[in-house]
């Protein structure tokens, strides 16, 4: 018998999953010595509901706890020790007896546009059609480019760029982050700058997980912890959780960190972009929570009980 801790990683099992839980693999091996060679650390890939599931929105399934419940469920049970997430993907709300106390270094925030037939989404003509499954997407281009037709348009970064080359969609947008970590930059068309599209709350962060009573676990991933990343996706969800955003919701969200303090631009919108409002505050890099909560709040105090009931039906 080996002294050797061993560690099981759960995970989606698309290949951008795959790819982030090999990162996580590889950072935890090159921080612990103790954790270094075969069969030490082992991925284990948890097939979700979200990911079965490919023919309707999210908003009509469910919503985002969709990729994350059975890899909740198999931590809670001990099948794995900890999990890796895309942050965009995990709830507000975390299931009790887990934590998240690990945020890999950020990647880039940006969207990018993918197309063969134009350079940028101001180039589609009159009609084109993109593709995209997320309604925070969907709106922000709605409301730029009322002239463009969007459709739903789900399954992983490899299925949406076939579909797009067989001419299903006249483009698509994507995360930068996935491309990039799938080593996919070639297909990007070109990179949409953040005042162009506002990105999704904690877009391009990778988390990991683990059981809120395991030290152990809080101990080895104590140094993979990137401390700006995770402020800033602390602003972000504080802002997601006051609008109780789930995928039925259009929320847009970006914390920098300037000298001692956060900036944090968000963003509320009617999936039909009919009506986007958006704020720009400034807080302590000491209390993202209380920086994004005050932004979350001011947001839904404008946007009225009217505009959110709207909303969460549409």
């Amino acid at each position: 018998m080996s002294d050797t801790p061993k560690i099981v990683i759960g995970t989606r099992g698309s290949p951008l999953a795959l790819a982030q839980a090999h990162e996580t693999r590889d950072r935890l091996q090159a921080a612990h010595e103790e954790l270094r060679g075969d069969g030490v650390i082992e991925i284990e890939v948890i097939k979700t509901t979200g990911d079965m599931i490919l023919d309707r929105p999210l908003s009509e399934i469910g919503g985002k706890g969709l990729f994350t419940k059975e890899i909740d469920d198999a931590q809670l049970n001990g099948r794995i020790d900890i999990a890796v997430h895309s942050m965009k993907d995990v709830p507000t709300w975390l299931p009790d007896g887990i934590s998240l106390p690990c945020i890999l270094p950020r990647e880039d925030v940006r969207d990018v546009f993918i197309s063969n037939k134009a350079k940028t989404l101001a180039d589609l003509p009159k009609g084109a059609v993109i593709g995209s499954a997320s309604l925070r997407r969907q709106a922000q281009i709605k409301a730029a480019y009322p002239h463009l037709e969007v459709i739903t348009f789900r399954g992983n970064v490899q299925s949406r760029l076939r579909k797009l080359d067989e001419g299903v969609v006249d483009a698509t947008l994507l995360a930068n982050a996935g491309m990039r970590r799938l080593k996919y930059e070639d297909a990007i068309t070109s990179v949409i700058d953040e005042d162009v599209m506002l990105p999704a709350v904690a877009q391009g962060a990778i988390g990991i997980s683990c059981r809120s009573n395991d030290e152990r676990m809080f101990k080895y991933l104590a140094p993979l912890n990137c401390a700006t990343s995770h402020i800033r996706i602390l602003a972000e969800r504080a802002l997601l959780r006051v609008l109780d955003g789930s995928c039925r919701t259009p929320i847009a969200a970006l914390a920098v960190i300037e000298g001692d303090e956060i900036r944090l631009r968000g963003m509320l919108a009617k999936p039909d972009g009919s009506e986007v409002l958006t704020n720009d505050m400034r807080g302590p890099v000491s209390d993202p929570d209380g920086l994004g909560t005050k932004a979350g709040l001011e947001l839904k105090e404008r946007a009225g009980e009217d505009f959110l009931c709207e909303v969460t039906q549409a």
